[in-house]
This record gives structure tokens, sequence and C-alpha cells, in this order.
């Protein structure tokens, strides 16, 4: 017993001078803030770089972007997502701040699907349907973390047969890759024993400006959509196709993300803002652009490349304030935008939708790149 008192104070020693060397990253975050060891897992925060300065750092904890730094016009370097500076607040903190979402990001509608004739039932978490693969998802796990390069980061995961209802030993790999185009690629990868239904997101909260305490309204947006998914009254997909043309959620050239936001639109009340699925002009070329974001004020421009058939984009809606952040910032309502490549909502039990079942054998490749940029003055 004197033994283990002797250990623990030692290593309670060593944590303490580990966080009094105060080895911080380029954002400012300490990676002694995110040590911790739940259940025999040990959480931790990793930093990758490239060879422009560029920096983004992930914890295993949800497989979660916690901070990115990208330059601006003038060459100053900012963060530009929303998170927490340490591991505490994510444990304590509902919210999907850069996490990875899974096994099906978005709704299955009263939370069953059936496939090959077998009706699954799932953990209904929002009313009556399973919304973003059930609790705990994808989100709140640990995740094997190998890191063998200095811009490279490997997250691995398996999902077991019957986790909040979805079949199949799931075994997921995701690799960040910060290159030295001043992309953030994600690449994931899925593999299953049993058939199964997948669909995997990013779901990091951007601002590009840098400043977090502004609105993304006077920012400028462009989605390569003519087409969006619908809500009913209740936010579930009807499994329709709605053309945007004319309407506030037509971004097929850039225009500000809060010039139509508020108008009386019955789409907009369902959500009180943009948090919809819009269906991709891409199909599914990894080279075509998706979407843009431009910030007149800093320069810095955000584009989103995926071999994805949907980008699910939230203008942070929900967000109100009583969250505190890294640097103690207070993150408010379109504050930040969210833009999730990824399926359409309830694709199980929508047949017009594309597929999103894996089958033994079969891998799930899924690409989201975010390449970040800047504009000049004259443009």
């Amino acid at each position: 017993m004197v033994l283990k008192k002797v250990v623990f104070v030692a290593f309670c020693f060593l944590v303490l001078i580990a966080c009094d060397n105060k080895e911080k990253t380029h954002s400012g975050l300490q990676k002694c803030d995110f040590q911790k060891e739940i259940d025999g897992q040990s959480i931790s925060l990793f930093v990758l770089k490239n060879d422009n300065g560029m920096e983004a750092c992930v914890t295993n904890f949800g497989a979660r972007l916690v901070s990115l730094m990208a330059p601006d016009r003038e060459g100053h370097w900012e963060d530009v997502v929303c998170g927490y500076s340490n591991i505490d607040d994510y444990l304590n903190n509902k919210q999907n701040f850069g996490a990875t979402i899974g096994r099906y990001i978005g709704r299955i509608l009263n939370s069953t699907f059936t496939l090959d004739s077998i009706t699954y039932h799932l953990q209904p978490n929002t009313g009556v349907h399973c919304a973003h693969g059930g609790n705990p998802g994808f989100a709140n796990q640990i995740w094997t973390a190998e890191q063998n390069a200095p811009n490279s980061l490997k997250l691995s995961l398996l999902s077991p047969d019957g986790d909040n209802g979805f079949p199949g030993n799931l075994r997921v790999d995701i690799t960040y890759t910060l290159t030295n185009k001043n992309e953030l690629d994600i690449a994931y990868q899925a593999t299953t024993d049993k058939p199964t239904v997948i669909n995997l997101s990013h779901h990091s909260f951007f601002n590009i400006s840098g400043n977090l305490n502004s609105s993304v309204e006077d920012q400028l947006l462009y989605i390569n959509a003519k087409y969006l998914t619908p809500y009913d009254s209740l936010k579930c997909v009807t499994g329709e196709f709605m053309e945007i043309n004319n309407t506030p959620f037509d971004f097929t050239t850039l225009r500000l993300i809060g010039d139509r936001i508020d108008e009386a639109d019955e789409q907009l009340k369902v959500v009180g803002g943009y948090d919809h699925n819009w269906v991709l002009d891409t199909n599914g070329d990894l080279s075509e652009l998706a979407a843009k974001v431009v910030d007149e004020k800093s320069g810095r421009t955000l584009e989103v490349y995926t071999n994805e058939p949907g980008l699910q984009v939230y203008t942070s809606n929900g967000l109100k304030g009583n969250l505190i952040g890294k640097n103690k910032i207070a993150y408010h309502k379109r504050t930040s935008i969210c833009l999730e490549t990824q399926h359409y909502p309830d694709s199980p039990n929508k047949p017009q939708f594309p597929s999103t079942t894996l089958r033994p054998g079969e891998v799930y490749n899924s690409r989201c790149v975010y390449r970040f940029g800047v504009i000049s003055y004259n443009e």
C-alpha cells in the first residue's frame, strides 16, 4: 500500500514537472493539459506540422481536431477552429467541437432501418431518432493513435457488433495529414464482418477570420450544389430533393452567409438558420471544388474537397455563449460554420438516396480535404 502511494505521488510530481515546463504548441495549448487515463486507455494531444509552419493539434479522444493555425494575407497566424484548452472540458461538455462523428452522422429516423430483411433497432438519443450514431458515439470514444511522421496521425477504433444497435464489428482508421499545400487531409477507411451502414464525418466549427468572437455572417460562401434534402417541420428529412435556385440556399456564386439567413423561409425556420445537407454536383470527384469560404478582412480562404455526395453546412445556430473555449472565448450563435462532408441523413431508410451500406470484404473509403489559402487586397 505504501509503495502504491509512493508511485502515485511520484507520478503526480512528474506530471507537475511536465506542466511546469509548459511545452506549448503554436496555438498556445499545453500537451500536459490533455494527458489523462480512463479505464486503462490513455488520452493525449498530438501535434502535426507542415513545412510552411502550419500546425494542427489533434486529441485521440473523439479523434478531434483541437486547434488549427493558419496564416492570413499578412502572414499572421491564428487559430481558426473552436475547441477547448484541456481534456476535462471536452469530457464534461457535450459538444462536437472538432470531433469525428459516427457510426452515422445525422439522423436515422425512428432509430430503425432494415438491411437484408433484418430490422435493426438503434439507440434513440434525439427524441425517437438516432442522431450521430447514438450515445456514446465515436466523438466520445478513445481512439488508438499512431504518429509516424511530423505531419500525419493515424487513429483507429473498433466499434463492436451491436454498438448502439448497429450490426457488425466495424474497424475504422482515420488519417489526418497536414500537407505542404496547407491542406488538412482527412482519410477514412472502414471494414466490417457483417452487413452494416456507415456515414462518417468531421465536425470542426470554423471561423477563418481568426477572431472566434466574430460572426461568420460577414464571410462569403460558395457551395457547388443546386439541390438540398429538405426537412419537415420536425427536422426530419423528407426524402425529396429541393431545387435551391433563387432561394436563401442558393450559394452557387460567392455571397454573404448572412445575406438571407433570417428570411421568412420555412426551411430556415426549422433550424434557425443553415443546418442542411446540400446535394453536391461534384460526382465524387475529389479534384472538384465542393465549397469555399472567404473572409475578406483577414484574406483567408477555406476550400472543401470530397468524394462524398453531400455537404452539411451548419452556422452554429445552437451555440448560446455558455461554452467557454480556448483563450476564455465564449462561443456564441453564428460565430462559426461547420462544413461536414457526408452521405445524406437517413439514407438507410431512403432508397432514392446514395447507399451507405458496407458489406464484408468491402472497404469504406471517404476523404475530406480542407485547403487553406489567402486572397490579395485586389481580389
